[in-house]
């Protein structure tokens, strides 16, 4: 009775979240100004690492230029390139680790918005040869869902990393790349986005609780059933709209 009684509020707060919240209304080239600023906002645009891209229904794809810093980005930023990175709209170069995005997308047609970065936490947890632990509630959205690649291929410019990290994040949202950073890869900006916030604060979560003793994790099923929940596009675009709206509030003229 219980279990039945639990999914029905569930069921429940799943359609009012649907009908209720607020998630925004704004293009695809908005969403990615507003994801490079919500990143940079937690520090993950420290130096020129760090790329976003998405895929359009022609078969280009959305990113930003090189040595653009996430803070930076407004919507005349926002360049569209070929699967070659080939520029066909905007101006400067793409980054050229976008390449190995390009080796996701041809085995993932689900994805449909990639973001990678190196923010301090995540950094920090990847030069331990650890994989993230979800110990926490507000970490399994990476419960069974995270993949982690234990050595770095090198600097990922080149096809063989993109072969390398697009097989060993397989079916996953997001990947651990040791020694580097982490890779979010799902069906939408939004979420894409959601993950790439979520992550940091994970791995710092991890880090810290870790100088106490050792971490537990959480039961696996409770964990399933907070990943599911966590990730249904209510939440996804409710909580994409609250970090933008934090964006907006720091930089109104954000989309110029």
């Amino acid at each position: 009775m219980l279990t039945q009684a639990k999914q029905a509020t569930t069921d429940h707060t799943v359609t009012e979240m649907a009908a209720r919240l607020d998630t925004g209304n704004w293009t695809d080239k908005e969403k990615v100004v507003l994801t490079c600023r919500m990143l940079a906002m937690e520090n993950h645009s420290e130096t020129l690492a760090g790329q976003i891209t998405v895929r359009c229904d022609d078969g280009t794809y959305l990113t930003t230029p090189l040595a653009v810093a996430f803070d930076e980005v407004e919507p005349r930023h926002v360049m569209r390139v070929d699967a070659s990175l080939c520029v066909i709209e905007g101006d400067g170069m793409p980054n050229p680790a976008v390449r190995f995005h390009m080796w996701v997308y041809r085995r993932r047609p689900d994805v449909q918005s990639i973001v990678h970065t190196h923010p301090p936490f995540v950094s920090t947890l990847s030069m331990t040869g650890r994989p993230l632990r979800v110990a926490h509630m507000d970490a399994t959205p990476f419960f069974d869902d995270c993949a982690f690649l234990k050595e770095w291929p090198g600097l990922p410019i080149a096809d063989d990393e993109g072969e390398i990290i697009s097989a060993a994040l397989g079916n996953r949202r997001s990947i651990l790349l040791a020694h580097h950073g982490f890779l979010a890869a799902t069906t939408s900006i939004e979420e894409t986005a959601y993950l790439s916030m979520l992550i940091e604060r994970a791995a710092r979560n991890q880090i810290r609780a870790e100088t106490l003793g050792p971490v537990t994790e959480l039961n696996p099923v409770l964990a399933k059933e907070s990943h599911d929940f966590l990730l249904q596009q209510s939440v996804v675009k409710a909580s994409f709209a609250m970090f933008a709206r934090r964006v907006l509030r720091q930089d109104a003229q954000v989309f110029g």
